[in-house]
């Protein structure tokens, strides 16, 4: 069955421009022209993955609100932002409300499949039969890659995809740098340096959330990041 792409755009030429890019690549479409619409039609049928402007219609930043209510619908629904607007405040501010990815329109269509292809490889991987790799149990941490759920003292943390693969990145090898560079190969996505600080703040944030004294995502200045503790 082919995946379903919603796209929440609210110019019609160009909405119908990538309606008909994603269905020569074979996936099914939805399309939406404001927030009202698209909640009304994403709340009966999550798709398999959303596509989202920032300005719509009569709402400058509908697509940051919409972004803000599916996440509470669904922590780990693929959520990309597609705008014309390439401040990266606006883009730190996306990647903080939970989308995966943050894209400017000036992106050619291959690369917008690739991007969107990248992130249901994510999904995909992790919905493989079980294996003994399946469960990463770092003390309070465990991470259950078959179901993709992550627990901080049993406790579930609400992570998108891009933040589930970053923490089991970290996690894996306890105590191990990783650069900037190996956490975006980890999350298999391309971000800049600024947004992979960002995704390390919100987690941070999320962990924080469940335990005030959470400080086991180190930061090595001018190396990277890493996971406090051991193997066990």
């Amino acid at each position: 069955m082919a995946k379903q792409i919603a796209i929440v755009e609210d110019e019609p030429a160009i909405r119908h421009n990538y309606e008909d890019a994603f269905r020569r690549h074979g996936y099914d479409v939805r399309s939406y022209e404001n927030r009202p619409d698209a909640m009304s039609g994403l709340r009966q049928k999550l798709p398999d993955c959303v596509v989202i402007d920032i300005n719509l219609g009569d709402e400058p930043e509908g697509g940051f609100e919409l972004c803000r209510e599916l996440r509470s619908l669904s922590p780990d629904l693929p959520i990309i932002f597609l705008t014309a607007r390439d401040s990266e405040l606006d883009a730190i501010s996306g990647l903080r409300l939970g989308a995966d990815d943050y894209l400017t329109k000036d992106i050619s269509i291959p690369h917008l499949m690739a991007r969107v292809a990248a992130l249901f490889r994510r999904t995909e991987a992790m919905r493989r039969a079980a294996t003994d790799d399946d469960v990463v149990r770092r003390g309070r941490l465990s991470i259950d890659t078959d179901r993709m759920i992550v627990t901080w003292d049993d406790q579930p943390v609400p992570l998108t995809v891009t933040e589930f693969w970053l923490t089991h990145a970290l996690a894996r090898y306890p105590g191990h740098v990783k650069s900037r560079q190996q956490l975006m190969d980890a999350a298999n996505v391309v971000l800049d340096d600024n947004t992979i600080t960002s995704h390390i703040k919100r987690l941070r944030r999320k962990f924080k959330a469940l335990d005030d004294d959470f400080d086991v995502i180190e930061t090595v200045y001018g190396m990277g990041y890493r996971w406090r503790g051991s193997e066990t």
